[in-house]
C-alpha cells in the first residue's frame, strides 16, 4: 500500500490534481437518475464530508431521492481519516453522521475501501483525473454500479473502450466546465464529463443531421462535401458530429462528442483512430512520404512513420492528422 499511496500522494501534489466538484453541476446531473438513487446505500470513496460537495448534496437530499444509506471515505497525506456513514434522520445538518476510524488510509485501492465496495450499490465521486483509469478498474471488478466524473478522452483507454463499444459506460448529460481549488480558486477545464453504467435508455440525445454525401443521384460525392477520406484506412473523416452525412452508409472518422449521441442500436461502434493489440481495425502506417509532407508543410507533432494513426490530405492538399477520432458506421 506504502506505493500507491506515493501514487495517490503525486495525483494530488506534483500533478495538481486536487479538485473540488460545484455543488450545482452535482445537482444538475444527478437528478436524471433520482428513480436509480431510491432504496439505496450512495458510496463517495474520494470524499471528505468536511468539504465534499457530494456529501453535501447526498446528505441534504437524503430523504429526497429516498436513500437507504449514504457513505464516504478520503485519503489525506499524514492525517488519520474516516468512514463516515448516514442513515438518515437530519438531512439538513451536513454534519450529522457516525464517524469511524479507519484502520487503512483511506485511499479508495485499500483493502478496507474496497470492502465497502461490496455493501454498497452506487458509487458517486470525483476522483484524482490521473488515477482516473486505476478507478474505474475498480469500480468493474466489482461489478459496480456507477455515476463519476473524468477526462472524456480516457474513453478510448485500453479498459473502458470495450465497455463503451458495447454502451455499457455512457457520457453521463453535462460536461463539468470548473472545479473548487483547495486555494478557494476556481479551475476552468475543456473536456471533462460525467461517466456512468447507470441505464441511460431515456436520455439518448438525438442527432439533427442536414448534411449529405452524395448528389441527389446517390452515387456521386457532393462538389462541396468536404469529407477527406483517410490515406491509410478505408473511411472519411468528419470534423464535426453535427456533419455526419445522413447518406453515408460506409465507416467515418468523428470527434469524440459523438459518444454524447451514440445509440448502439443506430450506430455501430468500430474503434478509435489508433492501431494496437487493443484496437485492431485494421489502419495501416503513416509512411515516409506522408510525414514527409506533414512537416515539410509545417506540422508539428511527435509523430513517425511507422505509427499507425490516421492521417489525411484536406483539399487544399496539406497533410493532417486528425484529434481523437471514433471510427462508426450507421447500421
Amino acid at each position: 500500500m506504502k506505493k500507491k499511496n506515493l501514487n495517490l500522494n503525486k495525483a494530488r501534489t506534483a500533478k495538481n490534481d486536487e479538485f473540488y466538484t460545484l455543488y450545482e453541476d452535482i445537482e444538475r446531473e444527478i437528478f436524471y437518475y433520482k428513480d436509480e438513487f431510491e432504496g439505496k446505500i450512495i458510496y463517495c470513496n474520494c470524499d471528505d464530508p468536511n468539504r465534499s460537495a457530494f456529501w453535501r448534496f447526498f446528505h441534504l437530499n437524503f430523504e429526497r431521492l429516498n436513500l437507504k444509506g449514504l457513505v464516504a471515505t478520503y485519503y489525506i497525506e499524514g492525517i488519520q481519516t474516516f468512514l463516515c456513514r448516514y442513515s438518515g434522520g437530519n438531512d439538513a445538518d451536513i454534519l450529522t453522521y457516525d464517524q469511524f476510524s479507519l484502520k487503512e488510509d483511506g485511499d479508495f485501492r485499500s483493502n478496507e475501501c474496497q470492502e465497502l465496495l461490496n455493501e454498497c450499490d452506487i458509487v458517486v465521486s470525483n476522483p484524482p483525473f490521473s488515477l482516473f483509469s486505476d478507478y474505474i478498474q475498480l469500480l468493474l471488478k466489482h461489478e459496480k454500479k456507477f455515476l463519476i466524473i473524468g477526462n472524456k478522452n480516457v474513453a478510448t483507454f485500453k479498459d473502458i473502450f470495450p465497455y463503451v463499444k458495447k454502451g455499457e459506460i455512457t457520457y453521463g448529460y453535462h460536461n463539468v466546465k470548473e472545479f473548487l481549488q483547495p486555494d478557494g480558486t476556481i479551475k476552468a477545464f475543456g473536456n471533462i464529463g460525467w461517466f456512468t453504467n447507470l441505464p441511460k435508455e431515456k436520455c439518448i440525445r438525438k442527432l439533427s443531421l442536414t448534411h449529405h454525401y452524395y448528389e441527389a443521384d446517390g452515387m456521386t460525392q457532393k462538389d462541396d462535401a468536404d469529407y477527406p477520406r483517410y490515406e491509410n484506412y478505408p473511411a472519411i473523416d468528419v470534423n464535426r458530429v453535427n456533419r455526419i452525412p445522413i447518406d453515408y452508409k460506409g465507416i467515418m472518422g468523428v470527434p469524440m462528442t459523438f459518444l454524447e449521441y451514440y445509440d448502439p442500436e443506430e450506430y455501430e461502434l468500430i474503434g478509435y483512430g489508433k492501431e494496437n493489440k487493443y484496437n485492431q481495425v485494421g489502419i495501416q502506417a503513416v509512411g515516409e512520404v506522408f510525414l514527409n509532407n506533414f512537416f515539410m508543410q509545417g506540422g508539428k507533432g511527435h509523430y513517425s512513420a511507422v505509427m499507425r494513426v490516421l492521417c489525411y490530405y484536406d483539399k487544399e492538399g496539406k497533410a493532417k492528422f486528425p484529434f481523437v477520432r471514433l471510427l462508426i458506421r450507421k447500421k
